[in-house]
């Protein structure tokens, strides 16, 4: 599995997409809230964060099929919005619903919508045997959609995105509910559209698939695009600290005060505490008679979500009792 960690340098080259200050209002709901990006030729750029920060609006906006309340989006040099069909030319969508006829086979698929980008003839038939092969499906294409597994048809909906040969290729969470051995391919082909020079665009609420891929992550929350750089850049946002969240049964206002007076500890409310020493952190859960304990070690990946108002779900991840922890080390917890 490969880390992309270095971003294409945009010193001297005009970029394929460019959002500045976008907004986007449902009623009185703020779903994007100005954000501003900007996407090389080459580059893959993951938009990353929990289901709601605004991902999904944010892409539309790019794709001219949503107006925005505010700010620009240019591609290729062009304004992008719903009546421009000169941007909207240059993109392929991978929307996050699989958007194919079940009945036809993957080849009549392409050939349909190859024909909405006024292909024809020997091109046509010549760029749907390409994409099926850059989306490994060759050897499937006369079968019909509905015999797909759910990550063949995943593959598929990205062959349909490549018909037009885009500048700048939107996936939105192209993984959602595959199989591990799809998803890799899929990942794969990602990898491969940005070596060929195209400019992609990849949301995702995986820290891991956006680590795989992306050369730069942009992190949305609550609409807005809280943090942005290399995956590098973003983990020294957590520095030398790693998150412990504790949970338990009885009086915990004690416990708190004390690990939030210890050296290099932060603890919030809830008891998420970040440190740099753990031992001193549960020499202090020791001296306090807590009925029950229960720690989530998270690794730095999975951090970075948790500085932005993370979902329950991440803190659950790995929890083991406490007991568990320091069994080893022949120190009983009451």
């Amino acid at each position: 599995m490969t880390t992309r960690d270095r971003a294409p340098t945009l010193a001297g080259v005009e970029p394929v997409v460019t959002c500045e200050h976008l907004t986007r209002r449902f009623g009185d709901r703020t779903a994007v809230d100005d954000v501003s990006f900007s996407v090389a030729p080459g580059e893959t750029y993951g938009l990353l964060g929990p289901n709601g920060a605004g991902k999904t609006t944010t892409i539309k906006l790019i794709c001219g099929l949503l107006a925005a309340d505010g700010g620009t989006v240019t591609v290729a040099g062009h304004p992008q919005s719903p009546t421009r069909t000169d941007a909207k030319a240059l993109v392929g969508y991978v929307p996050q619903d699989v958007a194919l006829y079940p009945d036809l086979s993957a080849r009549e698929n392409l050939r349909f919508f190859g024909r909405l980008f006024h292909l024809r003839g020997k091109a046509l038939a010549a760029r749907v045997d390409e994409v099926l092969d850059l989306v490994g499906l060759a050897d499937r294409g006369d079968d019909r959609v509905e015999a797909y597994s759910g990550g063949m048809a995943r593959r598929l909906n990205i062959a349909a995105g490549l018909l037009n040969e885009p500048t700048l290729l939107v996936l939105d969470e192209p993984t959602v509910g595959v199989d591990p051995q799809s998803r890799h391919a899929i990942l794969e082909s990602v990898n491969r559209f940005g070596r060929s020079g195209m400019a992609v665009i990849y949301t995702t609420h995986y820290m891991e698939e956006a680590q795989r891929l992306c050369d730069r992550i942009g992190i949305m929350d609550g609409g807005r695009l809280v943090a942005e750089g290399t995956h590098r850049e973003l983990v020294s946002l957590v520095a030398e600290r790693d998150r412990v969240v504790l949970s338990g049964r009885g009086d915990l206002g004690p416990l708190r005060d004390l690990v939030a007076g210890l050296e290099g500890v932060a603890a919030d409310a809830v008891l998420a505490v970040q440190l740099r020493r753990r031992d001193e952190l549960f020499d202090a859960v020791f001296a306090h008679r807590i009925a029950e304990l229960r720690v989530a070690e998270l690794g730095r990946a999975d951090a970075l979500l948790l500085l932005f108002h993370p979902p329950p779900t991440l803190q659950r991840q790995a929890q083991r009792p406490l007991q568990h922890l320091v069994r080893n080390r022949n120190i009983g917890v009451r």
